[in-house]
């Protein structure tokens, strides 16, 4: 009883209308820093937002669980809650799996997010095992029934990474690659036609497809169930979308470095034949050689393509720099090598594994990528990462600009629970004088 009234309680803390969509915002410092600037602001602790928060995913009002959930993302993007984790993990990947079998597109599309997050925040081990063996079949259910909405994108995301960090066998991450495989290139049978996909997802459908990929060696995939990918990739660059040749090409790239060609370029004619004579380990090797030299001539051509009328110049840009980096493997060997800027420290990539993965989870953790990739120690660890360790104490630090707009902006989440709670006590107040007015009148 006590633990219902609770809930009901810190729901009606988020259940207001004028609380706008909250999951593009993120912060770089907890909460309970605001006290560090000696600000007016009333002190509102991470852990009391995501109290207030998962209680607030048992409400029955669909968007009163959206609010929640969009609060839950920006709280784990601008801090790792790792105390709140421990106390309460079960309990809210509990209440996001319901959600996500249960919630409008809205609801399913921040559940997962936030499952992702959830995931990324505990690191691998017993706890991210839990996570992919609760949620996998939850999430495939959901991109069986409807592959084609506006929250499959987020879905897929999840999936991958959930998988990512979970997965300790490769036949764990091979089952979430084909699920994602299905979505992108969906096959129900031989004739039975299969609804194509858009272009945006299945640029995000191989995207995550490679992303798996860079987890397992060559040597550890199932040699018959990719077969004919290098194929289907190499269709893709003749599309006309630019976000689904790149898709391509990166997962090109990454089966070119990994050096095993025959598991993902097998004639369908002949793959399922037992090599059992020269003749046909020798027809492989041409459909192999002839398929190189076909995906060989694509990369360069897309490499220098000239843009048409109404062509956004930075997309061609962005085109051709990605090509001339995957020409460069082909025909050179030499991968591409990046350095992105991280506060005052600089995180450099030299292999398209890691390429890939720094900019999936870069756009997978949107505003929250800085924080999780100087922070988080399992993305440190991922890619070899060691920022400068800049301590400060709380008299010496000063808010920066992007910290002001996040506590002191009328559309942070701290404003918004403070002026929630505020409007809760004038209300009590009212109530109180009121009665205490109605009183005072009888006794005339």
């Amino acid at each position: 009883m006590g633990r219902k009234s609770s809930q009901k309680k810190n729901a009606a803390m988020l259940d207001s209308d004028d609380t706008a969509s909250l999951s593009s915002s993120t912060s770089s410092m907890p909460l309970d820093h605001m006290a560090d600037f000696g600000t007016d602001e009333v002190v509102v602790n991470d852990d009391t937002l995501l109290d207030q928060s998962l209680d607030a995913l048992f409400e029955k009002r669909g968007a009163t669980r959206e609010k929640a959930l969009a609060l839950i993302i920006e709280a784990f993007n601008g801090h790792l809650q790792h105390s709140f984790v421990e106390k309460k993990f079960a309990t809210l990947l509990h209440q996001c799996l319901n959600s996500v079998k249960k919630g409008s597109a809205k609801e399913v599309t921040l559940a997962a997010h936030a499952i992702g997050l959830l995931s990324l925040t505990v690191g691998p081990g017993d706890k991210a095992l839990e996570i992919l063996e609760e949620s996998f079949v939850p999430i495939s259910e959901a991109l069986r029934i409807h592959p084609e909405t506006s929250k499959t994108s987020s879905l897929l995301q999840c999936l991958a990474v959930i998988t990512f960090v979970g997965g300790e066998e490769p036949e764990e991450t091979e089952k979430s690659m084909q699920i994602v495989w299905q979505v992108a290139h969906p096959k129900l049978g031989p004739n039975v036609a299969a609804a194509k996909p858009s272009p945006a997802l299945t640029a995000m459908g191989v995207t995550a497809w490679s992303f798996l990929l860079t987890s397992i060696e060559g040597r550890a995939l199932n040699s018959k169930s990719w077969q004919e990918s290098m194929s289907y990739f190499s269709t893709l660059l003749e599309k006309d979308d630019r976000s689904l040749r790149i898709a391509a090409g990166e997962a090109l790239a990454l089966i070119f470095e990994m050096g095993s060609l025959e598991k993902f370029c097998g004639d369908s004619k002949v793959s399922n034949v037992p090599s059992v004579d020269e003749g046909n380990d020798s027809r492989k090797s041409m459909h192999i050689h002839g398929l190189k030299n076909k995906i060989l001539n694509q990369v360069r051509s897309l490499s220098t393509e000239a843009g048409g009328k109404g062509t956004v110049k930075k997309d061609l840009n962005n085109q051709r720099n990605t090509f001339q980096d995957i020409l460069q493997l082909v025909e050179d060997g030499y991968p591409p090598q990046t350095s992105t800027k991280i506060g005052g420290d600089y995180l450099n990539t030299d292999t398209w594994q890691d390429l890939i993965r720094l900019n999936f989870l870069k756009h997978f953790l949107g505003g929250g990528f800085d924080k999780h990739i100087q922070e988080n120690q399992f993305l440190l660890d991922l890619f070899g990462f060691a920022p400068k360790k800049k301590l400060l104490s709380g008299a010496e630090r000063r808010m920066t600009s992007h910290e002001k707009r996040m506590y002191k902006s009328p559309n942070s989440a701290a404003n918004k629970a403070r002026t929630q709670s505020l409007n809760k006590q004038r209300m009590l107040s009212q109530d109180k004088n009121v009665g205490q007015f109605a009183v005072d009148f009888g006794d005339i």
